[in-house]
């Protein structure tokens, strides 16, 4: 910059000024990288796990903040990414339905946008990386999966070697590993994995669960790779990395339903040492903060310098601009391919409440789907035929629901006595409580859920066959 000999002294102060406080305010903007996984739950060593195999992610929670009450919104992945992707929840949007949308052009309602969109407006890059390093042997499967429709800016980039040349950034990598099918090296030991209760403990149990555990374990092998990665390129030093999943595991009461298993997920955050720690944040602990899937979009812009978006419903959990801590974490469930129920589900410290709008419906509900790809829903279909349950386990193949469930979840992790049917006063005003909640919820979130889609308009929309890959959100901006 050459500037004339008569430029006067106060010029020159601001200029030098400006250049000086440039890099600060830079080093004062961490990159962020997002690594989601999917349909897992919290399965891993560092979570007390065993017969999984997670050194890195271990690592990464050592070296970070690890999550023990982190929560999807919905189990189910195409309405859990447009809620966390939004920092809105589904049922408020109308993207609670499972791959509604695909091909309808469907809008997000006014002032309600994709993160990363929001991230560029503040000065960010932004990426879904598909292409990694040769050397991996892998790819991102750049997965998106929105119930509304994309016009392609999403994104600017698809790649990982655009992420040195472009910061700050907010990328993701997605992985597959622990959606079915399942591919991975077998070294989980069927006989030493632990069984759920409500699973009849059987080979078939035994050899689904392991080979879940080796998916975890390969997911884990993978995200080391980006990691090294990371520190090889330098970006470290200034990047956040957030390692969570888009809804829970992938097993017959887990996915597309609002116990436990169904919407707890891992998460776990590491600050770079290049860049101040946040308020809130203190490397190497573990927390109990309830915290929300639709909370992370929030919490990044802010301590991206960005303000929180007007109406975003997502809470900021770190930094100066942290909202109070979350008493209850809410989850929906709505229809899931060709099987239509209506959840809705509360939980607090200690209990969780689900509402069933459609009792008179079984658990087992036809799913081809879960028919298809998961061994222990028909294995406790032929068992109960043969009268081969024990009563836990027969509860799944009852001909009907239960229209409210609540459980503590300190006495009963699992979630297999029903406190809802008992008449003791502490559960009884329990329940008034969190059935107050939750009806508050649906009435303040404005519930778009309330009318259930019939079964001639699923097959109208073609979504009778689950395993196709969504048409909508397929073309990125490169």
């Amino acid at each position: 910059m050459k500037l004339p000999v008569w430029t006067p002294v106060w010029f020159l102060v601001a200029v030098l000024a400006s250049l000086s406080a440039a890099p600060a305010r830079a080093a004062d903007r961490p990159n962020f990288l997002w690594l989601i996984a999917e349909d897992f739950g919290p399965e891993l060593a560092c979570y007390g796990t065993k017969q999984v195999f997670s050194p890195n992610i271990d690592a990464l929670a050592a070296s970070g903040m690890r999550y023990t009450r982190a929560y999807s919104t919905a189990p189910v992945c195409s309405a859990s990414r447009s809620a966390f992707m939004t920092g809105m929840y589904q049922t408020t949007i109308g993207a609670h339905n499972h791959r509604s949308h695909r091909d309808d052009g469907y809008q997000l309602p006014a002032g309600v946008k994709v993160v990363t969109n929001w991230f560029r407006d503040a000065g960010y890059f932004t990426a879904n990386v598909r292409k990694l390093p040769e050397s991996f042997g892998f790819k991102g499967s750049g997965k998106t999966d929105w119930n509304f429709a994309d016009d392609g800016t999403s994104f600017d980039s698809d790649a990982w070697n655009a992420l040195k040349e472009h910061q700050p950034f907010v990328a993701q990598v997605n992985f597959q590993e622990t959606h079915r099918q399942f591919h991975a090296p077998e070294k989980a030991d069927p006989a030493l994995v632990e069984i759920p209760p409500y699973y009849p403990d059987h080979e078939i149990t035994r050899k689904d669960w392991a080979r879940y555990l080796d998916a975890a374990s390969e997911l884990d092998r993978k995200v080391g790779l980006i990691l090294e990665q990371l520190e090889k390129d330098g970006l470290a030093k200034n990047t956040v990395v957030v390692f969570t999943a888009d809804h829970g595991q992938a097993h017959v009461r887990g996915k597309q339903f609002c116990y436990e298993e169904g919407l707890h997920v891992p998460l776990v955050i590491r600050w770079p040492p290049g860049v101040a720690a946040p308020e809130g944040y203190q490397a190497g602990t573990v927390t109990d903060r309830i915290v929300e899937s639709i909370d992370l979009a929030p919490t990044m812009l802010a301590l991206a310098g960005a303000d929180k978006p007007q109406g975003m419903q997502g809470q900021v959990f770190l930094g100066n601009k942290a909202e109070p801590a979350r008493k209850y974490a809410f989850g929906a469930r709505d229809r899931c391919d060709e099987t239509v129920f209506r959840l809705r589900t509360v939980r607090d410290d200690r209990y969780r409440y689900i509402r069933n709008f459609t009792p008179e419906r079984p658990f087992l509900q036809t799913n081809d789907y879960k028919e298809r790809q998961y061994p222990v829903w028909n294995l406790l279909k032929e068992l109960h035929a043969q009268g081969k349950l024990t009563p836990v386990q027969e509860v799944l193949c009852r001909p009907t629901m239960p229209a409210e469930e609540l459980y503590d979840l300190e006495s009963d992790p699992h979630q297999i006595k029903n406190l809802a049917i008992f008449q003791k006063p502490a559960t009884s005003e329990k329940l008034t409580e969190l059935r107050g909640v939750l009806e508050q919820w649906i009435e303040e979130t404005n519930d778009q859920g309330k009318t259930l889609e019939p079964p001639e308009l699923v097959a109208a929309k073609g979504l009778t066959k689950p395993q196709d890959k969504p048409k909508a959100n397929a073309k990125r901006k490169k």
